[in-house]
């Protein structure tokens, strides 16, 4: 049989290379003999360097001659600090914006962390490889080896993608000097079968071609034509993404297998055994690539895996991932095509969401980043928004809702960009006609109203009237209802198990004198709030509470109940970074003091029951918010 290192000659002509050439020399110098000067000779006494520092017996030895190794691969093949490309600084800063974080600087201490991270991402992934080609485990020919490690140093990032019919493929990029991606996932399966299938087919060309028979397609769900096409590249990287994204376990059959179990890695611990979890894996997270990563985002939060189960019936095949931050939802992952989630982990996914006080905001969250990332491009380049984009950059039907804690700055922006009096019509679903400005204005045709709360205005407003701005589209008028599918609590034990089951945090002990001594009400429930700053109510400076009561009632409004507060509380989807007053009859607590609801979420997603001084005197900014309950005519 033909030496299969004439494979190496004939594909990388490998025997003319320098560093074949110097290692002869280097042999003739140490042993005093002459190296043939055949090919495949050559090819196996440079070879031979790797096989020596592999099959040293004294540990120590063997160690520091592998550590030797992986110092002069990491000079030659991992990125250099110079070449870390401008583009990854600013891809870093544009999906920070993207998940409305706002603009992050990249100072110098961002551009030296960010560096070091990729860095140590890719001399980790390629020790993985230098390890496995070392050990016992890797009963390859030599041949084999080089074979596959010269074609991973020269493999970039995994990219996956889908056709119109669904069928999903994958391929590696040609890794450049400015590559920053980690080297190939190591899946010594996907490997040996790939080596495996070459193998074969070297033993077959080296048949006499009366006896040659094709390979036959037994491994990969290709048609035996695309098979044969394939096989014939003998491109390592082709086969091995092929072999990676047909793994078993992800295959169709494999992925219709949802039985498994969460595993939550707590903030803070050790990253060693999550990155080791999902060793091997054709996953785009950036928690698999590097320990540095994994490590940074435990610091943040704990860290939610859903393992399936495999065909031996234990659960490691990772399916979902869910990243907290400050103890909220920041990133849900799946093992799709850009991170999504596959056709049937949906149900596992829905009933973990559960226990997350934000799992059913998170949803929201992520797509509103991306409509708004769509709309912001979109804007930048001249093009023409449509009806539901508009819509949604107006807020017309919500809140726009992001990961940062502020409020996104791209609304504004891409706001200031558009003409909000002809957009007006559009987003209101009617025409100019159609949209009020005074009380003198409305008529039974009005859709929206545009002005300031004059006298009576709430009364006089059709029913049908859902948009009431004093100013479009920054100063907008919101409500609220109670939500009529819950019951609400009777006493005061009733509602602290309410709050508790809900994970609703109360301010002190005052909110349980409250809830004693607060009157219960049988108004109905099917009424509106609406939630007014004190500046919507007219006034410019800070002013008494009676005085802004005073105001709303003139404007068709009536105070609250003293329960609605914590009914809104129970009930009220209410964004982040927010706080809403109850405007009341105050709750005297027997002592001088007089106390009001406050209802407010914060940053992290937290649901707080809080009070506030109820006195008539008391005095409140412009900015600060009330809501009041709307009359039935």
């Amino acid at each position: 049989m033909e030496n299969p290192l004439q494979f190496l000659k004939k594909k990388y002509n490998l025997h003319a290379t320098p560093e074949v050439v110097s290692a002869a020399k280097r042999t003739e110098m140490r042993t005093g003999e002459k190296v043939s000067q055949n090919p495949v000779e050559q090819m196996q006494n440079y070879l031979n360097r790797f096989k020596e520092i592999i099959d040293r017996k004294n540990p120590a030895e063997r160690e520091q001659g592998m550590e030797a190794l992986k110092q002069l691969l990491h000079q030659k093949f991992v990125i250099k600090e110079r070449s870390v490309p401008e583009e990854t600084f600013i891809l870093e800063q544009r999906i920070a914006r993207e998940q409305g974080h706002g603009d992050v600087e990249i100072t110098d201490d961002f551009r030296t962390e960010k560096i070091r991270q990729i860095i140590n991402s890719q001399e980790q992934s390629l020790d993985k490889w230098v390890d496995y080609l070392a050990s016992p485990d890797a009963t390859y020919p030599d041949w084999a080896k080089y074979w596959a490690f010269r074609s991973i140093v020269e493999m970039g990032k995994l990219e996956k993608k889908e056709d119109e019919e669904g069928k999903e493929s994958a391929r590696f990029k040609k890794r450049t000097s400015e590559t920053t991606a980690s080297f190939p996932t190591l899946n010594p399966r996907a490997l040996a079968m790939t080596i495996g299938i070459l193998r074969s087919s070297i033993e077959e060309k080296q048949k006499a071609k009366s006896e040659r028979n094709p390979i036959k397609n037994e491994s990969i769900k290709l048609d035996d034509k695309q098979f044969q096409e394939l096989l014939a590249t003998e491109n390592f990287s082709k086969i091995y993404s092929q072999f990676l994204i047909e793994m078993p376990e992800y295959s169709t059959e494999g992925l219709q297998e949802i039985r498994g179990q969460w595993v939550t890695y707590p903030q803070g611990s050790n990253a060693e055994k999550l990155v080791q979890s999902l060793d091997g894996y054709p996953l785009e997270w950036c928690t698999a690539a590097d320990y540095d990563t994994a490590k940074s985002q435990l610091q943040g939060g704990d860290f939610h895996v859903y393992y399936s189960r495999n065909d031996a019936g234990e659960s490691v095949i990772p399916r979902v991932a869910i990243r907290m931050q400050n103890g909220s939802i920041a990133e849900v992952r799946g093992i799709a095509v850009n991170q999504n989630m596959d056709p049937y982990i949906a149900p596992v996914v829905e009933d973990k969401m559960k226990e997350f006080p934000d799992g059913k905001s998170y949803e929201k969250k992520s797509q509103d980043m991306k409509m708004l990332t769509t709309v912001e491009n979109k804007s930048k380049l001249g093009q023409k928004l449509n009806k539901e984009e508009l819509i949604f950059i107006y807020e017309i039907n919500g809140d726009i809702q992001g990961f940062g804690y502020e409020r996104d700055p791209r609304i504004a922006e891409v706001r200031e960009l558009r003409n909000s009096v002809e957009d007006a019509p559009v987003v209101f679903e009617c025409s100019p006609d159609q949209i009020a400005t005074s009380i003198a204005d409305i008529t039974e045709n009005t859709k929206a109203y545009i002005g300031p709360l004059e006298k009576g205005i709430f009364a006089k407003l059709p029913s049908t009237v859902e948009h009431v701005y004093t100013k479009f589209p920054d100063n907008k008028i919101r409500y609220a209802q109670l939500d009529a599918s819950v019951e609400y609590p009777k006493d005061a034990k009733g509602w602290a198990d309410a709050f508790e089951k809900q994970d609703i945090k109360l301010e002190d002990q005052n909110i349980n004198k409250m809830l004693e001594k607060m009157e219960a009400t049988n108004l109905p429930e099917d009424q509106k709030f609406v939630i007014l700053k004190v500046a919507d109510l007219g006034f410019d400076k800070s002013t008494r509470y009676d005085a802004l009561c005073e105001k709303a009632e003139s404007l068709g409004l009536e105070l609250c109940s003293q329960d609605d507060g914590p009914k809104l509380r129970l009930s009220m989807d209410q964004q982040n970074g927010t706080y809403v007053r109850t405007a009341m009859k105050s709750i005297d607590l027997g002592d001088g003091s007089l106390r009001l609801w406050g209802v407010y979420r914060n940053g992290d997603g937290e649901r707080w029951l809080d009070w506030n001084n109820g006195g008539a005197d008391g005095t409140w900014a412009t900015d600060d918010t009330f809501a009041f309950r709307v009359r039935k005519s």
